[in-house]
């Protein structure tokens, strides 16, 4: 998670996970990923025997810091990577004061 000047900053590495089987939701101040893996079909030739793969359904909640607008978050999904970006009120992002020399 990234906190940005406008945004937080979500990123979750979902190697060999389809679009269609990622599910991102916000429920009051929690939000949730869940999807699932698919079992590829394992190789079994003679003299060889290999499946190292992790598959399966996973889950993750994640607190929503305060001060952000949930009904604007977005998320893009592309090369197994999935970012979702959760943009910050306008009370909360950081306002620079300039500082006068006398």
């Amino acid at each position: 998670m990234f906190d940005r000047k406008d945004e937080v900053l979500l990123r979750a590495d979902l190697p060999g996970v389809k679009k269609e089987d990622i599910r991102v939701s916000v429920t009051g101040d929690v939000l949730s990923i869940e999807g699932e893996r698919k079992a590829e079909e394992e190789v079994n030739e003679e003299d060889y025997y290999c499946c190292e793969r992790a598959y399966g359904r996973f889950y993750r909640e994640i607190m929503l810091p305060a001060g952000v607008q949930k009904e604007k978050i977005e998320s893009e999904y592309k090369d197994g990577i999935l970012e979702i970006h959760i943009p910050k009120a306008e009370e909360i992002k950081p306002k620079e004061i300039e500082v006068k020399v006398k």
